[in-house]
């Protein structure tokens, strides 16, 4: 059903263009246009427009600029890491390069200003021009007098000019403590379920129905609509995942009409994918040819540990050396961790079960002082013994990474046992770039 947005002073078939680029948006326009006023009237001097990412916030203000014509100087604040680009810039887009050329080599506030002002009575604006500052937040780094500055740039240059700003965080986090002229606040909500799948389902592949991918596209927003409200990351899943959710189709095992087929067969693999949703660890490529080489459902090779659990940095290095001290004698730690430790008869070091392996006969327990030896021996830098590596470590137990032997309210020396595989920390070794192998005293 196409919505006709209502506002005074612009032509209607470019608004009813609006509402079919900006779905589930009208009621934002409508607001938005109503805040803009007419072409040739004077705007409100500052917007303040926030909302969590992906809301559509950039591209509906750049939709509208652009649709309807008006003159705007777009600026990523990523982009300027100084206030003498945003000038250059702005200055750039209203009056041309020649205008932004006249910049000293390093303009001030003063000096953006003064010269505005002066290209502004040679070209007077017949419409409101527009600043639109993409990602605002950057700006509280920059200097301290600038934000307050353009929030009034229309009081000072006296030119009909509106700077909007765009931004994840609330003005709450932007207002300075000296005081400044207070923008118009204008909130992006998230979309809802019915309007992700309203707008995804735009993006229906040619070779199937309509239907078969809204029912598809309502598959997937059941997963990861409770993890995930990014558009852009959904509409990345979407593209990623259809192909295995059409694999019934294309063997001729099942027929558009069968959603609980087809929904059974790409369930496992959607709950696989949600376990790396917005890392990004891989290519779309190669996410893909690991599909096509997967035999089985619980194998899913070629992420890295991520795939199987996001540790801290530390906690890391605490889980290597856990397994460390659980498979490795405590004689040897004198030979593996101890910089000078002298002359060692060789004998001392060979194995006495030449058939015996420590990995054979399972992890050891080990107390808690030679875990946070071995800790302070691998960590490539200094680490104080805070509250934070034991709370670490409790959360390693937590996660059944560690477990806890002996007696709970064993406080003076409690033991844990190392309680991964090899091959997880192999993997988790690879993500620190430590060699755990060259530790292990089966593989001398």
């Amino acid at each position: 059903m196409s919505v006709t947005l209502q506002c005074a002073g612009y032509p209607e078939d470019t608004l009813r263009s609006l509402a079919d680029r900006l779905p589930c948006r009208e009621a934002q326009v409508t607001s938005l246009l109503s805040l803009m006023g007419q072409p040739d009237q004077y705007s409100y001097p500052s917007i303040f427009i926030y909302g969590h990412r992906a809301t559509g916030k950039s591209h509906v203000v750049l939709t509208i600029m652009k649709d309807l014509e008006l003159p705007h100087a777009s600026v990523d604040c990523v982009e300027c890491v100084s206030g003498g680009l945003l000038f250059h810039q702005v200055l750039s887009a209203f009056f041309g390069p020649d205008s932004a050329a006249l910049l000293p080599r390093c303009p001030s506030l003063s000096d953006f200003v003064r010269l505005y002002k002066q290209m502004s009575s040679s070209t007077p604006a017949t419409q409101t021009r527009y600043i639109i500052l993409d990602r605002a937040e950057r700006m509280r780094d920059m200097d301290f007098s600038l934000l307050p500055a353009l929030l009034r740039l229309q009081e000072l240059v006296n030119d009909n000019v509106t700077v909007i700003l765009l931004s994840v965080i609330v003005w709450e986090k932007f207002r300075p403590n000296t005081g400044c002229f207070e923008p118009l606040l204008f909130h992006f909500p998230d979309y809802s379920k019915a309007e992700l799948v309203q707008i995804l389902s735009r993006d229906h592949h040619p070779s199937y129905t309509p239907e078969l991918y809204a029912s598809y596209i309502n598959i997937l927003l059941g997963v990861f609509f409770s993890v995930c409200r990014d558009l852009r990351e959904l509409r990345h899943l979407a593209v990623l995942n259809f192909s295995k959710f059409c694999e019934p189709l294309e063997k001729g095992e099942a027929k558009e009409s069968d959603i609980h087929k087809l929904w059974k067969n790409i369930e496992p693999h959607l709950h696989r994918a949600m376990q790396t949703v917005y890392l990004r660890e891989v290519s779309s490529m190669q996410w893909e040819q690991q599909q096509m080489d997967e035999k089985e459902a619980t194998t899913l090779r070629g992420l890295s540990a991520h795939a199987h659990i996001e540790l801290p940095y530390y906690s890391k290095f605490l889980l290597i050396a856990a397994y460390l001290a659980s498979f490795n004698p405590a004689r040897t730690d004198r030979r593996f961790f101890l910089k000078n430790h002298g002359k060692i008869r060789k004998t001392n070091f060979l194995k006495k079960h030449e058939k015996t392996s420590n990995h054979l006969l399972g992890p050891k327990p080990f107390p808690l002082d030679r875990l946070l030896a071995i800790f302070y021996s691998v960590v490539d830098s200094r680490v104080a013994p805070t509250a934070s590596v034991f709370s670490q470590i409790s959360s390693l137990v937590t996660l059944q990474l560690l477990s806890q032997v002996g007696h709970d309210d064993q406080l003076d020396s409690p033991k844990y046992k190392c309680a991964v595989s090899l091959d997880f920390i192999l993997a988790i070794s690879r993500t620190v770039s430590f060699d755990v192998v060259r530790y292990l005293y089966d593989f001398l």
